[in-house]
């Protein structure tokens, strides 16, 4: 059971502390793929030599982007190894929704492709323990909209690791028996009044009873789209940054994260 009262008073020390002592590094990691070269970030503090667990972070529509770095150095603090993972290629930056949209496409048209790009990526993270302090006996995968469909469809891949966590995710699949291979605890947050995704809420919740492995759904009350996304600034729409929605969320993805590493 989450005590969310009590994860947030034990959290306060360590993240006013953690931040004070911060030294982030953010090193360029490529690596070419069925002829692509994708160019990726890998995100710790360096101030302190300790292993911690990775995250493969697979972020928003947009990409591998500055903001993307800052939000994975948000998450990473002294608790994690982050690797920010390039799924388009990285001649593939975009610039605008449009943009966006002309990434994402061939890869939610083509989800065994998507599955491909990430299970490598996973493998390219393994191989980086010898540079840094990553716990390879504690992984997980996190992803943000488009990126919340990448990590999810890593764990329909049967990947071996102790979770995956989905915020304001595509929960779509392009085959539902996939959930019987699912090894990794799966956490899907998304907004309850998010029109992009809540058709797909059903459809979801079938497919994970099939699941052998520990599943949460989370709809969080009146959140939309993009709620952990602080450059939605929309005061109303379907995609707006909502900062209680991101807090919580976050705080429950550090608590499903450390069931999911002690039980792993």
């Amino acid at each position: 059971m989450i005590r969310l009262r009590h994860l947030v008073i034990a959290a306060l020390p360590f993240l006013i502390a953690g931040h004070a002592n911060a030294r982030m590094v953010d090193r360029p990691v490529s690596w070419t793929f069925e002829g692509v070269r994708y160019d990726s970030v890998l995100v710790y503090d360096g101030a302190t030599t300790a292993q911690r667990p990775g995250l493969l972070m697979v972020p928003a529509w947009f990409g591998v982007n500055e903001n993307a770095i800052r939000k994975a150095e948000g998450i990473a603090g002294q608790r994690y190894v982050v690797l920010l993972t390039d799924m388009y290629g990285n001649t593939v930056r975009p610039k605008d929704t449009a943009g966006a949209h002309d990434a994402v496409s061939p890869l939610l048209a083509d989800r065994p492709m998507m599955r491909r790009r990430v299970a490598y990526a996973l493998a390219q993270f393994r191989s980086l323990a010898s540079q840094a302090p990553i716990d390879t006996t504690r992984l997980a995968a996190i992803g943000y909209c488009f990126g919340g469909a990448a990590a999810l469809d890593l764990a329909r891949s049967g990947a071996d690791i102790a979770a995956v966590v989905a915020f304001h995710g595509n929960l779509s699949t392009d085959n539902p028996v996939l959930a019987h291979a699912i090894r990794a605890r799966v956490l899907a947050m998304n907004g309850a009044d998010d029109t992009t995704t809540s058709p797909q809420f059903g459809g979801f919740l079938t497919e994970m009873r099939g699941s052998p492995a520990p599943w949460q759904f989370l709809a969080i009350g009146h959140a939309v789209h993009c709620f952990t996304e602080k450059e939605a600034t929309a005061s109303s729409g379907l995609c707006r940054y909502d900062a209680q929605a991101d807090a919580w969320s976050s705080m429950i993805m550090r608590a499903w994260l450390d069931e999911s590493f002690s039980s792993h």
